[in-house]
């Protein structure tokens, strides 16, 4: 894992919202996770994008899906 040293100016009732969102309580804890929250918002993002388009699923192979039922 490698960091990142920087400064920045931040909104502090924007930081504050997010901080009482997220449960953080150290503008580091803040900042990384929002941006795991972001990460796992595109990737179930992706999943449902996948699962719409049935992409790379047999679930429209009737002979998949014959054997996948059982009685």
């Amino acid at each position: 894992m490698s960091f990142r040293k920087t400064s920045l100016e931040i909104d502090g009732a924007l930081f504050a919202a997010a901080q009482r969102t997220l449960g953080t309580r150290t503008l580091r804890e803040t900042v990384e996770k929002a941006f795991r929250e972001v990460l796992r918002a595109e990737a179930r993002r992706e999943e449902v994008r996948v699962l719409s388009s049935m992409e790379g699923l047999d679930l429209a192979d009737a002979e998949v899906m014959n054997g996948a039922w059982r009685a």
